[in-house]
């Protein structure tokens, strides 16, 4: 196993985690650096087992706040409610992915132009809307009714596209319809549980035949590097868009996409 494997494994891994809650599109990052790396996934193991790292990550922060809401089910309606919600919000992404999960991997995927492009103009509506003076109605996740929730959950199906941002998609969705800044990329966290852990149990049972794990140690690196940096992105975010919003990265995504673009039509 050469070096540049694994230097390619952490360098895929750190991006994974440290893009996969912020609404600049993981995929997007990956897809684009795998390619330009030459990066070749062993089965697609790398590719399917790194989100793992991420999921375990969000797990681990929001372990508290998972508890504390599951003893209270039993006895508080606001706790059912909130469950509710999320899994009414997880229904769209969970129905259009088991449909069109074929079509997203083999052609969407395959277009590295069409990622970038979708990074940007993504970049500039994130840009937009967090420079319109809205003002948010909900700024508790707890009192999202399960109307708003499935209506964002609409929009998170925008994220089929790779490029828009599962979290972004989700973010503007909720700012949209009266959220604040803080609660939208709150609720961003809590549906990416379910839908992150759905995409990696659909991706595995898909890529079972071909799963290879020779290469263990490239795996193990991958992983490692995308729970770590997750958890650091997890656990300072919040704050972070409660002082800054998300203008910063709307630009990055802008960035990111015209040098992608750039990338593509020097080298190919």
């Amino acid at each position: 196993m050469a070096d540049q494997s694994i230097i390619s494994a952490l360098i895929l891994g750190l991006i994974e985690g440290l893009t996969e809650f912020i609404p600049v599109s993981s995929t997007a990052h990956v897809l684009l650096a795998g390619h330009f790396l030459g990066f070749k996934s062993p089965g697609n193991t790398f590719a399917v087992l790194i989100q793992l790292g991420a999921i375990l990550a969000i797990l681990l922060v929001y372990f508290q706040r998972l508890l504390a809401i599951a003893l209270a089910l039993p006895s508080s309606a606001k706790a059912r409610r909130f469950v509710l919600s999320v899994l009414l919000a997880f229904l769209p992404a969970a129905v259009i992915g088991a449909i069109a999960h074929d079509f997203i991997k083999t052609v969407l995927f395959e277009t590295p132009m069409l990622i970038c492009v979708v990074l940007i103009v993504g970049g500039v509506i994130l840009y937009a809307i967090d420079r319109m003076p809205l003002k948010p109605i909900y700024r508790d996740i707890m009192d999202y009714p399960p109307s708003l929730a499935f209506k964002i959950g609409l929009f998170q199906c925008l994220a089929m596209i790779p490029g828009t941002s599962r979290s972004g998609a989700t973010i503007a969705g909720a700012l949209l319809m009266g959220t604040d800044k803080r609660s939208a990329a709150e609720f961003s966290f809590f549906l990416a549980m379910p839908t992150m852990l759905g995409a990696f149990t659909l991706d595995l049972y898909k890529n079972r035949a071909a799963l290879d794990f020779n290469d263990v140690t490239v795996i193990a690196v991958g992983f490692i590097a995308a729970f770590v940096s997750a958890l650091i992105v997890v656990r300072s975010l919040l704050n972070f868009v409660s002082n800054r919003g998300f203008a910063p990265f709307a630009i990055w995504r802008i960035l990111v996409g015209t040098a992608g673009l750039i990338g593509l039509w020097l080298l190919g």
